[in-house]
Parts: C-alpha cells; structure tokens; sequence
C-alpha cells in the first residue's frame, strides 16, 4: 500500500509540473494578475479570454494564459507580479488598481493591458490618459456616479441620507466616493460614510451607519464587491435599498444602476492587447479606453422585498434582475 501511494504520489507531482511548465510550444504567453474574487473582476477576465479567443489567440492551443489571484492582499500582489515579470511572458493582464500597480512596479518594459482600473492616471500607472508614455495601457472601469445619483432620486424620490462605503486604501474607491459626496451635495442630500480597509471591517462598519440612512451607495470597490452578500444581508434586515455601481452588485441584490459591463470591459481590453501583440501599437501610445455605453439594470425581487415602486418607463428600459 505504501509503495503504492508513492508511486500515486509522484504521478500526480509530474502531471502538476508538466502542467505548470512552459515547454515553448505557445506562440503567445500572457501573464494575469487578478486582485480578488467576485463577479465583476471575474466577468473582465472571462471577457478578456473569450476576446483573444475572437482575435485568434486561444488558450491552450497557441496561447498559454498563466493566471494568478491575489485574493486581496497587497504582499501576495507584489509576489505574483514580480513572478509574472520575471517569466518574461509576451504581455501581462492586469485587473483592477492594487494589482496592475504591483505589475508596474515589477516591469517597464513588458507590455502591461490593465482592466477594471477606475483611474489609471492617479493611480500612477500612465503619464496622461491620452498618451501613458509608460508600458501600461487599457481600459477604466470609471462609473457613471452622476447618472447613478440621478437614477437613486428617480427610485427613491423620499430618500434624503444616503449612506456611502468604501474601501480607503483603494484610490478607485477614494475617487469614486468624493464624486458620490459632490453630487449628493449637489443633488441636496445628506450623507453617513464609512470606511473598510478588509472584508473583515465591512459588517461592524455598515452597522455602524445602516440605522441613520435611506439608502446606501456602493461604489465599485473590490472589499465591498467582495462582501456583498452581507452588505445586502444587513441593507435588507433595515429595509435599506442599494443603489451599486455596476449589474454585479445588482445580480447580488441591490435595487438598481447605471453602470459599465465588465464582460465588454474585458473584451475591450483583449482587442488592444491584441493590437501590441501583432505589432500595430505600443502602450506608450495607446489611449485609456472606457466604455461608452451605460446599462440600466433593476432587480425587481429586490423592489418587491423592500416596497419600492419602480415607474415603468424604467422597467421598460432596464435589464431586469431577479434574485
């Protein structure tokens, strides 16, 4: 028996390295770097592999995508990425800020396609959005809060607090919510904040707010987006609707948004990658790209749960959601 599970044992060790290896049969080697685990980061990646897949470049067959997770944490990030750099693949992916800025700082001269990164100029990651002048490029997951605002009025015409939460340390999450307070401001409403720096804070922190608002705003932070299972556990128990910033946080019960599709983010992406791998453009070169078109999504399981009217010219025009 002993014998026998050495023997099993090492099978499996083999398989896993020959697995793992790079023994240069790829035409195309792509290094992904992902900050964490939810819906949106995971529908960019899965946009990015079925686009390369429409550009010809299919894992597996001429191209070996090697992915690495972060799961959160800044040191796992900086590990990978420096791993990533050093296997000198021919492009890397980079999704969301804290990870595409570890990848940077690992590399300046690999090709680096960012995704699902709200600003990559304050982020560091380009000198202007027009020209980055750096080995980095991509697509900006920037929401649109003002629209956003304007929807949670249209909904909630009685709400007058609005509670705002987010991630401090993320600078997407910091930019996002100083352009939620200015337009709370500027639509004449109150606002309750409160800040995470882990999924581990979220729960203590939004009780700590839930009781003193009308509606909560979630901005596309990846610890929120993260724990929104019990941001909207807890919204829920005080009849509180969210207002997300993109369809995920709604797919996970919030009421409603106007935001980006991180499947097309992704796919917008792969086509510049793309575009390097075949020669025709540099990173120093290539614009930021967003997505220029909004989509208006309603979880109608939601408004029924907490009693929210929803006018039908909405219902008409929104992606309707059920939990």
């Amino acid at each position: 028996m002993k014998k026998l599970m050495i023997i099993v044992t090492m099978l499996v060790l083999a398989l896993s390295l020959s697995a793992c290896s790079d023994d240069g049969d790829y035409d195309v080697r792509i290094g992904v770097l992902q900050s964490i685990d939810h819906g949106s980061l995971d529908a960019a990646r899965e946009g990015f592999i079925a686009g390369m897949a429409d550009l010809g470049y299919v894992d597996g067959e001429n191209l070996r995508f090697s992915f690495y997770n972060a799961q959160g944490d800044i040191a796992n990030a900086q590990t990978m990425a420096q791993r990533i750099a050093d296997a000198e693949p021919d492009l890397i992916l980079g999704i969301a800020t804290s990870t595409s800025q570890a990848l940077a700082n690992a590399t300046d001269t690999i090709p680096i396609v960012v995704t699902a990164v709200t600003s990559p100029l304050s982020a560091g990651l380009v000198e202007t959005y027009e020209r980055p002048g750096t080995n980095v490029t991509g697509t900006s997951d920037m929401a649109p809060v003002q629209r956003q605002f304007e929807l949670l009025q249209q909904l909630l015409p009685e709400a007058t607090i609005v509670g705002i939460i987010w991630n401090s340390s993320e600078i997407n999450s910091v930019i996002q919510a100083d352009m939620a307070m200015a337009y709370a401001r500027a639509l004449g409403l109150r606002y309750i904040v409160t800040t995470v720096t882990s999924t581990a804070d979220v729960s203590q922190a939004l009780e700590s707010i839930i009781g003193q608002i009308d509606v909560l705003y979630t901005p596309a932070d990846n610890t929120i987006a993260a724990s929104l299972p019990t941001v909207v556990r807890i919204a829920d128990e005080f009849d509180v609707p969210i207002i997300g910033a993109n369809r995920n946080h709604v797919n996970h019960g919030a009421l409603a948004t106007i935001g980006i599709d991180y499947y097309l983010l992704g796919r917008q992406a792969a086509v510049m990658a793309g575009q390097i791998l075949r020669g025709e453009a540099i990173p120093q070169e290539m614009p930021i790209q967003w997505q220029e078109e909004n989509f208006l999504a309603i979880n109608i399981s939601a408004a029924a749960r907490l009693g929210v009217d929803v006018p039908q010219a909405l219902l008409n025009e929104a992606v309707l959601v059920e939990d």
